[in-house]
C-alpha cells in the first residue's frame, strides 16, 4: 500500500452503550487525517472511544499527533479511550516517540471493551 494512499474510516456503535468504535485502513498521514479529525470531534463524546489501527500500515508524526490530541481531548472530557491492533511499525513510533507509554493499547476491539 502506497503512503499517499485514501484512508478509510468506518465509524460504528460498540457492543456497549456509548462506545464509538473508529475503523482505519489505510496510512494515516498528514495529507489525509483531517476528515478523521473532523470526525472524532463532530457529535456526542462517547463514553469509550476506540481507534482500531490494526489496518494502518504507516503512520507519520501528523497522525501521531491527531492520536495524542484525541486521547487527551477524551481526558479532558472523562472518556475512556484506547487503541487497538497497532502494528510493529506504528508501535516502534510510539516506543521512540515515548508514546507507547502514554496512550492505553488492547490488543483488539474486544478487549479495549471488555
Amino acid at each position: 500500500m502506497a503512503f499517499d494512499a485514501p484512508l478509510l474510516i468506518d465509524i460504528k456503535v460498540g457492543s456497549a452503550l456509548g462506545t464509538r468504535i473508529v475503523t482505519l485502513n489505510g496510512p494515516l498521514t498528514l495529507r489525509n487525517m483531517f476528515e478523521l479529525q473532523s470526525m472524532l470531534r463532530s457529535g456526542e463524546a462517547p463514553k469509550l472511544s476506540i481507534i482500531d489501527l490494526s489496518g494502518v500500515p504507516y503512520m507519520d508524526s501528523a497522525g501521531m499527533g491527531l492520536v495524542v490530541n484525541h486521547y487527551v481531548h477524551c481526558q479532558s472530557n472523562g472518556v475512556k479511550f484506547f487503541v487497538v491492533g497497532v502494528n510493529q511499525r506504528v508501535l516502534d513510533l510510539f516506543k521512540i516517540t515515548k508514546v507507547d507509554g502514554v496512550i492505553p493499547q488492547k490488543p483488539s476491539v474486544e478487549a479495549a471493551e471488555a
